[in-house]
């Protein structure tokens, strides 16, 4: 469905979609397909008649584990790849702020870089109770152009944002909760996330979309601010020492 690749599954449940990516041998971490596919998902979600929400959740043991460290190490050869996947980062993150649907995400494992990601831009998170949420970029090397913290300063005290982003630190589902980056812990998060989604549906569908375009408009305003410097930062440290070094420990093949 939209055109999607065949690692993001879109599925209609009347005025439903559920959104699920789609790599689970690989714990759903981002490759180029995926990316891309995320870039025009939100667009196209937008411009869909029929669409009234959708919940985004991942297949098998995780949200998404992050950015696949083969497809990292190819970002930092390839000048043209990087600057396709920076535009497509750009492109994702105003996509989920411009969505004209709730977004309800149901984090059933690690949400970890671009997976933290998706959540931080969600309408609504629910969390498995052993899921976490993290943004490790900077342990990798990199900036994290189209990651949390773009949103983060909206949602928890700077403080305690600088401590995340800078550091990688797991965040709980109990923690997330209790700082505002997620709504509820449930055992079941994609049932509750249907059952959200349903609620919503049976509500004023232009009140809904209006107040949510209302609401977002804060984040637009915020993320736009800081990306293009977040952009230009990032395609540096594609190209910087530190990232080569750590991109090439982690895809050393093990003895």
């Amino acid at each position: 469905m939209y055109g999607m690749p065949e690692e993001i599954e879109v599925a209609a449940q009347g005025p439903l979609r559920i959104i699920t990516l789609n790599r689970p041998d690989a714990l759903n971490a981002v490759n180029d397909a995926l990316h891309s596919g995320l870039a025009e998902l939100w667009t196209r979600l937008s411009e869909d008649p029929e669409v009234r929400a959708a919940v985004l959740t991942g297949r098998g043991k995780a949200f998404s584990a992050g950015g696949d460290f083969g497809y990292l190490k190819e970002l930092g050869e390839d000048p043209a790849l990087r600057a396709k996947t920076i535009r497509h980062g750009r492109e994702l993150v105003l996509g989920m702020a411009r969505c004209r649907v709730p977004v309800i995400s149901a984090v059933n494992g690690p949400a970890v870089g671009l997976g933290c990601s998706l959540v931080a831009l969600s309408d609504m998170v629910y969390m498995n109770p052993a899921a976490y949420l993290a943004d490790p970029h900077v342990q990798v090397g990199l900036v994290a152009a189209d990651g949390g913290p773009l949103t983060w300063p909206l949602q928890i005290s700077l403080l305690q944002a600088k401590e995340f982003a800078l550091t990688g630190t797991r965040i709980s589902a109990e923690r997330a909760v209790e700082l505002g980056l997620a709504n509820h812990v449930a055992d079941d998060p994609f049932a509750e996330a249907i059952g959200c989604a349903k609620k919503m549906m049976e509500l004023p569908q232009q009140a809904v979309e209006s107040t949510k375009r209302m609401l977002n408009i804060h984040l637009e305003r915020a993320v736009l601010a800081s990306l293009d410097y977040a952009n230009a930062a990032e395609n540096l440290s594609f190209q910087t020492d530190d990232f080569r070094a750590t991109i090439a420990r982690l895809t050393a093949p093990k003895n």
